[in-house]
């Protein structure tokens, strides 16, 4: 566009008012910029657009084609920074946020109701998948922010670590009393063991530490969440993989028991993840900040 918007904006403003000394005045300039400025837009244009009168100025039918499309352009402008100002003050907008099953359930919940009661005009979008696909939605601009297990090998994501787990088996009433001294891995895996599906982060990371001294995991039983692993152990269907962190209901009611083992599986994170090359939205940084909040408030 080889005319300023400046110059569209006084022309709308002397169009309002029908004056050059009003319009001035509002624009916080003297009558003679205005002047100047309507004088260069209708040479650049190639067109008069206002009439002189006894009384101001009025547009030319020219004026008045013009008027109608400038004015409604600069008016969507004025609405676009509204909304801009809106959602950088958090009183509009969206937060799509990917996240497992069992982190939105155990870990999520709390988190999401504080930020909802702080902002709640911010509408949430959550997105369920296991962590190898949430990774796969950020780097497409699918959602905001993941929330998945770690560790995380990928350069393109930044991950920030929020809540340190712990990976146990645990058993029902059946099997406590068998387990009257640590197992090893080696005799664990003579047990009916009931695991997360393969594609689980959660199994992988267990099994592949497992793997590294030399013992491989074979479950009788898969299945596709963790509370899943709690009940199947809860009525003795075997030995389920869980995360201490979120089982504590269950053992705490005497419903599970930990598994003792000579050598204990190292701990892990769950971590906040984006992208390096994107900037976080105004609504994603501040929820971010809770969770990190959180976190601090912990140690």
């Amino acid at each position: 566009m080889s005319v300023k918007l400046d110059l569209y904006k006084v022309f709308c403003e002397v169009a309002k008012y029908n004056s050059f000394s009003k319009a001035a005045k509002y624009l916080y300039m003297t009558q003679p910029a205005v002047s100047q400025a309507i004088m260069q837009l209708e040479t650049e244009l190639g067109i008069r657009l206002f009439t002189r009168t006894s009384k101001g100025v009025i547009l030319t039918d020219e004026g008045k084609l013009l008027f109608e499309y400038a004015n409604s352009a600069i008016n969507l402008i004025d609405v676009g920074e509204k909304k801009i100002m809106e959602t950088k003050n958090l009183m509009v907008g969206d937060l799509k946020i990917g996240v497992g099953d069992t982190i939105s359930r155990y870990f999520l919940l709390p988190h999401l109701e504080k930020f909802h009661n702080k902002y709640p005009n911010i509408k949430f979008k959550i997105i369920n998948r296991t962590t190898i696909e949430l990774c796969m939605l950020l780097k497409s601009g699918e959602i905001d922010i993941a929330i998945c297990n770690l560790p995380i090998e990928d350069s393109s994501i930044e991950v920030k670590e929020l809540l340190t787990i712990h990976d146990i088996f645990v058993c029902g009433d059946k099997y406590k009393d068998k387990f009257s001294m640590p197992l090893s891995f080696e005799e664990l895996t003579k047990l009916p063991l009931i695991l997360l599906e393969h594609t689980s982060n959660s199994r992988q990371y267990v099994e592949k530490y497992i793997l590294s001294k030399g013992i491989k995991i074979e479950p009788e039983i898969e299945l596709g969440s963790h509370e899943l692993l709690l009940e199947f152990a809860k009525i003795n269907l075997g030995i389920s993989c869980v995360i201490r962190e979120f089982s504590h209901e269950y053992m705490q009611k005497g419903l599970l028991y930990e598994v003792q083992l000579t050598e204990k599986i190292p701990e892990r994170n769950i971590g906040v993840c984006s992208l390096k090359s994107v900037s976080l939205s105004p609504s994603s940084t501040k929820f971010v900040e809770i969770l990190e909040d959180e976190r601090h408030r912990r140690q």
